[in-house]
């Protein structure tokens, strides 16, 4: 087979036995799958099931220990990116590759293998337009990469790898910036273009709504082997989870019960105003309120103000005007004020926001309680101040919280970094869910997170919330916010634009307003 990529038609992909281990630990063990040309295949499985080894062996960022690939039926050597790009392969990333300061055409000509040293322009736009009136979707290349929205620069990236003449497209969770309608869009097209025989698509996703409207066939890989495959017609979401979950027992969320106290304001927002460190992102929520026993979900788009949101509630930047209230009283987020009115915050990415990653796990499950006198109970926050560390406390306390919690550590005094993402979340949810909450902020908690962790995190926090808790719940994941939600606020360009009961929510609708469409 020529080194040269095909310029015509769909690719098929097959791997035979394909394995990769790292020393001692198996990352993938013996794989064997079939990707047909022209196929819309979708690849399942949780964190750390060998997705990412997967697809990067493919690719030839990862020498498999044993096993080959087979482009159109050919067995191949591909060592490195550039050679998977000769031979028609392509990926779409999950976080953006693009340069910010180029336009889209400077993107797509400079990401070309080999670039003169002095571009014609005028040539090369000639080329694009015509390239473009090809491609599904329609954009603006003479745009700096920042000035375009997030479903903007996933589109530019994905029709860069149609550029560079890819014909077997691996998306990796491609719908994670997307509104509703966007990843409708964006995943129809790409089908339908699979549809015509013009690409083959293996699409990595966590969400089995998107694989079953868009996926013929999908495969589920666990534990680094695969557990199974199909078609996606012929199989239930209950049976692709089981061949996810394997014999373990798939948690659902708790059942949400009415609290007494359901009529009681317990954070109230009023004409805020706040701006991060950039100056780019300013926020102006005019009123938000969160009542005991409720939990709020603020949807939107990434970098529509609700970080900012998050962060002054955390303490993390101040307001500039405006008033934040609990319990009726003014709260900037100090130390003093969450342990008074007893306000717990779950931050995205935890291990970064949440954790110090080489103290150890009893370390960190300790901040709260560290210069506190022990209380007679475990689940009680201290109230007395100390002076002196007693380590034997925090270690007995840690132990009850890893059991209670179920936090998987070789060790309490292991460094928190050598732990799972899904572990790490719990771990945080076992220091701020401890004792009376009254006020619970919680920001992306599942993101990344495996499908037995996702399970486990949201029945905590519906846990809370019949416990009497008020929970803002901060999430880009749709889906998330509609299960969970007593009420649903949504968030666009900084401004709250859209409330509704959940029980009366409209996806579209709330999907339209993510978008901007007021």
């Amino acid at each position: 087979m020529s080194a040269e990529a095909s310029t015509a038609g769909a690719i098929a992909i097959e791997t035979i036995g394909m394995t990769k281990r790292f020393g001692a630990f198996t990352a993938l063990d013996d794989v064997s799958m079939k990707i047909e040309a022209g196929g819309f295949h979708a690849l399942l499985g949780e964190n750390g099931a060998g997705k990412s080894t997967f697809v990067k062996c493919i690719m030839g960022f990862y020498a498999p220990t044993r096993g080959s690939v087979l482009v159109d039926g050919r067995e191949v050597a591909i060592t490195n990116p550039k050679g998977a790009q000769a031979r028609g392969l392509g990926m779409v990333y999950q976080h953006f590759t693009l340069v910010p300061s180029l336009t889209g055409a400077e993107n797509l000509v400079i990401a070309r293998p080999h670039v003169p040293p002095v571009i014609d322009w005028r040539a090369e736009r000639a080329v694009l337009a015509a390239f473009m009136e090809r491609m599904p979707f329609r954009l603006n290349l003479d745009r700096p990469v920042a000035e375009l929205a997030a479903g903007e620069k996933q589109k530019l990236e994905i029709i860069k790898q149609l550029y560079l003449k890819a014909r077997f497209l691996i998306l990796d969770e491609p719908t994670s910036v997307l509104t509703p309608g966007e990843a409708e869009e964006v995943l129809g097209l790409l089908r339908g273009m699979a549809d015509r025989g013009e690409i083959t698509v293996l699409m990595i996703s966590h969400k089995f709504r998107e694989v079953e409207a868009f996926a013929r066939t999908v495969a589920i890989l666990r534990r680094g082997a695969l557990a199974g495959s199909g078609r996606v017609d012929e199989l239930t979401r209950d049976a692709m989870a089981a061949m996810m979950m394997g014999a373990r027992a798939s948690r659902t969320v708790a059942d949400r019960t009415r609290t007494p106290d359901g009529t009681r304001d317990v954070l109230r927002i009023e004409a805020l105003r706040a701006n991060d460190a950039s100056g780019l992102r300013p926020i102006a929520v005019e009123g938000l309120r969160v009542r005991a026993g409720e939990i709020v979900g603020i949807a939107g788009v990434s970098g529509n103000g609700q970080k900012v949101l998050a962060d002054v509630l955390g303490g993390q930047i101040p307001a500039e005007s405006g008033r934040v209230l609990v319990e009726g009283e003014a709260y900037d987020g100090r130390r003093a004020q969450s342990r008074d009115h007893r306000v717990r915050f779950i931050p995205e990415e935890p291990l970064r926001n949440a954790c110090a990653p080489r103290m150890s796990v009893s370390e960190n499950l300790a901040f709260r309680t560290f210069d506190r006198r022990a209380a007679r109970r475990d689940d009680d926050v201290p109230a007395r101040p100390t002076v002196w560390l007693d380590t034997g406390a925090m270690r007995r306390r840690a132990g009850a919280l890893i059991a209670r919690f179920g936090v998987r550590t070789a060790s309490s005094e292991a460094p928190i970094a050598t732990l799972s993402g899904g572990n790490v979340q719990r771990a945080v949810l076992a220091r701020e869910l401890t004792g009376p909450v009254n006020l619970l902020v919680v920001a992306n908690p599942c993101f990344g997170l495996d499908f037995s962790a996702v399970s486990e995190i949201r029945g905590r926090i519906v846990a809370a919330r019949n416990g009497g808790a008020a929970v803002l719940l901060i999430s880009e994941d749709l889906d998330e916010i509609l299960e969970l939600s007593d009420r649903i606020v949504v968030m666009s360009d900084g401004h709250i634009v859209h409330e509704v009961e959940a029980a009366r929510a409209d996806p579209q609708t709330i999907g339209r307003h993510m978008a901007g469409h007021h």
